[in-house]
Formats: structure tokens, C-alpha cells, sequence
């Protein structure tokens, strides 16, 4: 039983919707992650019709890139592009995969970057940092105690 308590959480070991909304939380409430003008006008993809209808969605799709980079190191934006894209749908026509808008994944990982939360390896993916594992340990450990009592 001690040995349980002992051990350290990971991101891994939450689940990712509470693990999303904690740090979203997070990052909302940090005063070095901005919200961009843009954000209320934007699309997320070609393949989306509408802009997205919740306020927070851009600190959302911040903590699941986050989440992304954290679970694969060397995760770059044309692999994350591939992962948010979807269905573009055509009306009667057959449906095709388009890739999502590979401004907002840029724009967040800069400012991931900039929080010092990853880094840019020299292949040109990215990685998180030994502050940003950390922190995103800390958050999925109040996660993991939250759902625990």
C-alpha cells in the first residue's frame, strides 16, 4: 500500500478528458498563455463548416496538443494536423480526409514554446521539457487524487 502512494502519476495514468480539462483550466488561468484576436473567427479545418462554438476551445485543443506531445516526443505539427483533421464532407459526393489548420496548432505550440513548457528538437518535431513534464505531472497527480476520493 505504501509502495502505491510512493509512486509518482503521470499523464498516463489519468484519463484524457479530466487530464484536458484540468489543464486547460491551467492555462487559462496563466497569465503567459494568451488567447490570439483570431480565436473567435477561426476554423479549426477545412472540413469544419463553423468556427467553434465554446470560448475556451483554443486553451482545449492547447492541453490536448500538450498531451500529444508529452505521450509522443518528435511529434511534429504535419502529424498533429493529421490527428485533429476529419471528414470532409461534400454533400452527396463521396466524403474525403482533409488535414486540420495547421495555424492553430503552430500558434499554440509557439506559445508552449515560449512558456518553456516543449522545445523544438533539431528534426523538427517537438518535445516536452524537463519543467513542462514536470508540470503537467503535477496537474495529472491532482487529477488522479481528485478522482481517487
Amino acid at each position: 500500500m505504501a509502495d502505491e502512494e510512493a509512486r509518482g502519476v503521470c499523464v498516463r495514468d489519468v484519463s484524457a478528458t479530466d487530464f484536458i480539462k484540468a489543464y486547460a483550466e491551467h492555462l487559462k488561468n496563466s497569465d503567459k498563455f494568451d488567447l490570439p484576436v483570431w480565436a473567435d473567427t477561426i476554423k479549426t479545418s477545412v472540413a469544419k463548416e463553423l468556427a467553434p462554438y465554446g470560448d475556451d476551445w483554443y486553451y482545449i485543443r492547447a492541453a490536448s496538443i500538450a498531451r500529444k506531445v508529452y505521450l509522443r516526443p518528435g511529434i511534429g505539427i504535419g502529424q498533429l494536423q493529421k490527428w485533429y483533421g476529419g471528414s470532409y464532407r461534400n454533400g452527396t459526393r463521396s466524403e474525403h480526409f482533409r488535414k486540420a489548420s495547421s495555424g492553430v496548432i503552430r500558434s499554440v505550440l509557439t506559445q508552449l514554446t515560449e512558456m518553456k513548457v516543449c522545445e523544438t528538437l533539431s528534426s523538427g518535431g517537438r518535445r516536452m521539457t524537463t519543467v513542462g513534464q514536470q508540470d503537467l505531472d503535477r496537474i495529472a497527480g491532482t487529477v488522479f487524487r481528485t478522482h481517487e476520493e
